[in-house]
């Protein structure tokens, strides 16, 4: 396991063995978290053959252990205003993904519409919370201001030391352990292959260009490698040349289990410590600390009392909610927060550094991925998310 786990929610019915090695794929994507097997779902339906290889299990790094939360909106932060438009247009794409993957899985993900409430509590955070309704507003990102009243009315079981909030309506979530066996049940159907519990070597290479992987299952041929593996892409074994800027930023997350006593969500909410979302199954997941730990995956007293009392400040109802799990993972974060696609080296293209919007952004990126691939066209929103803007800004600094 990549992360230390105590009772996480897991998704519906028990995984299936993976698949054999084939000698000879298409593309080869290493990496079956969310972003691999969401790419490999869009070209394997492309008609492509597809294998994707996982050292561990599918999904098993940060897309288990995240929340699912699909924020453009409430996570918008100084500094993020050039990730705004890829944000907003992986958003507006989550409809027919979800459609797609749905029907073609066979499975639902348990997409849930409410919005999200970012909550301050008492008058110190109005403040700031006026400075983030500012920037959202400025991005045009679609947010109202609510009065503390106005959020209790919506979510009747908060503090009445909530004092303002603000309503983003189209902030959704979904269930991840859902959409995780949904992409592998669809991606399979497609006629793709899922190699886990294999690690990738070493890229084969020839003239200059990427042409396989050698695995400790053997070697692969592949006419594209997609690099997907979130925190562990920057470990700079397979791609030393390239240093890639992403690095594991560990969150502490946990389940509590909502009862008619306990009182419960109905939207996702967000505190200055905190965020709390409701789960279809009356689970309500409460994460996640931030931690420059590299990839120590401990449990920890400190990170899961701060869970506990920043929710418990907002909603006091937690305190008869019983624990259910417990976990870490590893968010694979880049240097400015932003992920990097496209095209590094001839035959490897990047997916990786998705930081916290893992699950917001997986719709474009799939197909900004698919379209390089089988077009050979850069989607315009894309585009300033390469591997090239970090020289760039490097030989700004140092000029």
């Amino acid at each position: 396991m990549h992360a230390q786990t105590i009772g996480r929610r897991g998704g519906p019915g028990a995984s299936p063995a993976g698949d054999r090695l084939p000698e000879r794929a298409d593309v080869a994507v290493i990496g079956a978290g969310l972003i691999g097997l969401s790419i490999a779902w869009r070209l394997a339906k492309a008609g492509l053959a597809v294998a994707v290889i996982e050292r561990a299990k599918a999904g098993d790094g940060a897309s288990l252990a995240a929340t699912g939360m699909l924020a453009a909106a409430a996570e918008h932060e100084p500094g993020g205003e050039g990730l705004s438009p890829l944000g907003l247009a992986s958003q507006r794409l989550w409809h027919p993904f979800r459609d797609e993957l749905e029907a073609e899985s066979g499975l639902t993900i348990d997409y849930r519409r409410e919005g999200t409430l970012v909550i301050a509590l008492g008058r110190d955070e109005v403040e700031r919370l006026r400075f983030r309704h500012d920037l959202q507003r400025r991005e045009h990102l679609n947010a109202e201001w609510l009065s503390g009243p106005a959020v209790r009315a919506r979510e009747p079981g908060l503090r009445p030391t909530v004092t303002a909030g603000l309503f983003c309506p189209d902030d959704h979530q979904v269930d991840p352990a859902r959409v995780m066996a949904a992409l592998r049940q669809a991606f399979r159907a497609a006629g793709g292959r899922l190699i886990e519990e294999t690690t990738v070597t070493a890229l084969s290479r020839e003239g200059g260009r990427v042409t396989g992987l050698e695995t400790t299952s053997g070697a692969l041929r592949a006419g594209t490698v997609v690099l997907a593996s979130g925190a562990w892409a920057g470990e700079g074994s397979l791609v030393p040349d390239l240093a890639l800027p992403v690095r594991p930023l560990k969150g502490q997350s946990m389940a509590l289990q909502m009862t008619p006593r306990s009182g419960s969500l109905s939207h996702v909410v967000w505190t200055e410590q905190v965020h709390m979302a409701p789960k279809g199954d009356g689970a309500l997941i409460v994460g996640a600390t931030v931690e420059e730990t590299g990839f120590d995956p401990h449990l920890t007293a400190g990170g899961l009392y701060a869970l506990l009392e920043g929710a418990r400040r907002a909603l006091p109802g937690v305190e008869e909610m019983q624990v259910s799990g417990v976990w870490s993972g590893f968010r694979p974060t880049s240097d400015d927060d932003a992920p990097i696609l496209g095209e590094a080296l001839p035959g490897l293209v990047l997916a990786v550094g998705h930081h916290r919007n893992g699950y917001l952004l997986a719709p474009v990126t799939a197909e900004a991925v698919s379209t390089l691939i089988l077009r050979g066209e850069t989607l315009p929103v894309a585009a300033p998310f390469g591997l090239a803007r970090f020289a760039a800004r490097t030989s700004g600094e140092s000029a």
